[in-house]
């Protein structure tokens, strides 16, 4: 493996390693619910980037392990309630069983909901300023409200053939590139960077979030259930408006290498410091699963 494979490698197994710790362990259908759905592997973007942002400047290593769980436990509730009958119906997610197969709706609902309040406790154990953490607690909050996370799914679920571009690159911004853009955020901020350094962070996790989803469009096509861990397909058998629907295939693919060279343009200012999330870009367009 490359020396940026092995860094993905290693912030993953910290994760994981970390997420074991701060999940409820005490035995119940619940938390059984919760570790399932957590602990069941996944490509923990969101967490490496937190860690890639901080790597930018300086900060406390159990806040950095605190927060990468954080985001994580909100994307994780995400996919749990995405899944839903009520939402995409899906039966597989990474290679097993979705929560509500493997247990029950009802339990598959409030073990979601139990995830997110859980994520901004995480951040309530910060060891920094009190203003530092209402601001990372405002933004976390942001990210999965009604004008990001939620309000990108009730677009997702009402959105019909008519769709503009414009508005699918919203709706996509909002679902998924918003906590991705966030995670970057509040690296940024741990780390005491400069609020110019984090403007050109939050740029550049517009046009990753962006690209990322456009990329998740195309490996629902292209990659088998063995290799995406969900059903191959699965939006088109829904008739879901997705990037390839709209753009087709390859354009779908021109855009989503395009918007990842003007990531990487972005971060031209931050030199080489930044080479670890130039090579992120261009995973985030390669990658099969």
């Amino acid at each position: 493996m490359s020396d940026f494979e092995n860094l993905l490698k290693k912030y993953r197994d910290q994760v994981n390693k970390n997420l074991k710790e701060v999940l409820p362990s005490e035995d119940s259908r619940l938390t059984e619910a919760m570790r399932y759905s957590v602990l069941n592997g996944g490509k923990r973007l969101r967490p490496i980037l937190v860690y890639l942002s901080s790597d930018l400047g300086q900060c406390d290593q159990r806040d950095r392990d605190l927060s990468a769980c954080a985001v994580e436990l909100i994307h994780c509730y995400s996919l749990i309630h995405d899944d839903l009958p009520s939402m995409d119906n899906d039966d597989l997610r990474r290679g097993s069983p979705t929560c509500h197969v493997q247990f029950d709706e009802a339990t598959a609902i409030l073990a979601g909901d139990a995830l997110q309040p859980l994520a901004f406790e995480l951040i309530c154990k910060f060891n920094v300023q009190e203003d530092i953490k209402v601001l990372l607690l405002s933004k976390l909050a942001k990210a999965c409200g009604s004008s990001g996370m939620v309000g990108g799914q009730v677009k997702d679920i009402h959105m019909d053939e008519k769709v503009t571009i414009e508005e699918l690159d919203l709706m996509h911004f909002q679902k998924t590139g918003r906590l991705i853009q966030t995670s970057l955020e509040i690296g940024g901020y741990l780390s005491q960077l400069e609020e110019e350094t984090i403007k050109i962070l939050e740029n550049y996790g517009e046009k990753i979030g962006l690209a990322f989803q456009i990329q998740d469009d195309i490996i629902d096509i292209e990659s088998p259930a063995l290799v995406s861990g969900k059903n191959q397909g699965s939006d088109l058998n829904q008739n879901k408006i997705t990037y390839p629907s709209i753009a087709g295939l390859e354009g779908a693919k021109s855009k989503a290498n395009q918007l990842a060279e003007e990531a990487k343009e972005i971060l031209v200012p931050l030199s080489q410091k930044a080479d670890n999330l130039r090579l992120l870009a261009d995973y985030v367009v390669s990658r099969n699963s």
